[in-house]
């Protein structure tokens, strides 16, 4: 197959579009003829060149999250069969979907929303599972209560403003100005300027905080929290003086079931993943690249 690779971590300039073998579905997988991957200019620089035992893994294939065609079923395997059209974000661990081919755990999948292409599939898992997670699982949110959502207008942010609204949750969304209105069609509540001074006063008090941002807002964000509440980061530890409130800094996981309810919340409509810039699988360096200056809303996805 064709694949992108990394044979050394030295960011953009380490990916190589080649040959590669296919790979072959273990116990519990499924393999997936890829139709898009999406990924986190980031990727490039986590701490992934080595497996948990710390040895090499050199070379290795990027972009986690994937959308395709199951072609074949490791042993063992249940809950799909070839032909099935999937969705998901594999562990960053294990090859990604940068390729023509994918071997993935079968739990770490679900069925890809009927409503989407393969493209939007693939733009959904990564900033989904965070903002499923963070709002529901670790924040805790149910109907009727308050969230905080900074950088509401990004790839999770907007997830997260779509999900909270969809379960009864009212939002609070910051950004600059200029995401007030895109913030507020997708159902925030009320829109905060972060570049004014004063914010947390505007905000009031919430159950949670989700911050995209971290720095100065996240070390603000504590203010604007009841106590009994929880302020959750993905962009560093939370530090707080205050002993009445929660703090969760997390990395979202691979979540097969919680893809299947994101699946249906999106077959209820009100849902959508923000789509960026669509690239072809051997373009990916420029795709990276791209994506690392700014400037791209939404997810950047690769196609074979």
């Amino acid at each position: 197959m064709k694949a992108i690779r990394v044979h050394e971590q030295i960011g953009v300039d380490g990916l190589v579009y080649e040959a590669a073998p296919d790979p072959v579905p273990a116990v519990g997988d499924v393999l997936m003829k890829v139709r898009a991957a999406g990924f986190t200019a980031s990727e490039l620089y986590w701490p992934i060149y080595t497996d948990h035992a710390g040895r090499d893994r050199t070379p290795i294939i990027p972009a986690h999250e994937f959308s395709g065609e199951v072609v074949a079923l490791g042993f063992g395997t249940t809950g799909f069969a070839v032909g099935d059209e999937v969705y998901g974000l594999t562990d960053g661990y294990r090859d990604g979907g940068a390729a023509e081919l994918i071997a993935v755990e079968a739990r770490d999948c679900a069925p890809k929303p009927t409503t989407l292409d393969h493209v939007h599939a693939a733009a959904l898992p990564q900033a989904g599972l965070t903002s499923w997670q963070a709002l529901f699982v670790h924040g805790g949110l149910t109907e009727g209560q308050t969230v905080l959502v900074h950088g509401a207008a990004g790839a999770v942010g907007s997830l997260a403003v779509q999900l909270a609204h969809q379960r009864g949750v009212h939002v609070v969304a910051t950004g600059r100005a200029s995401a007030r209105e895109l913030v507020l069609a997708l159902g925030a509540d009320r829109f905060v300027d972060l570049e004014h001074d004063g914010w947390e006063a505007e905000v009031g008090e919430v159950d949670v905080v989700f911050d995209c941002i971290g720095g100065d807002v996240l070390e603000r964000s504590d203010a604007v929290v009841k106590s009994g509440g929880t302020l959750v980061s993905v962009a560093g530890p939370p530090e707080t003086g205050r002993d009445d409130i929660r703090t969760v800094y997390f990395i979202r996981e691979p979540n097969g079931p919680q893809l299947r309810e994101l699946a249906d919340l999106i077959a209820e409509g009100g849902v959508t993943p923000r789509g960026g810039a669509v690239y072809a699988l051997a373009d990916a360096g420029e795709a990276f690249a791209a994506k690392a200056a700014g400037g791209i809303p939404g997810r950047v996805v690769l196609t074979p």
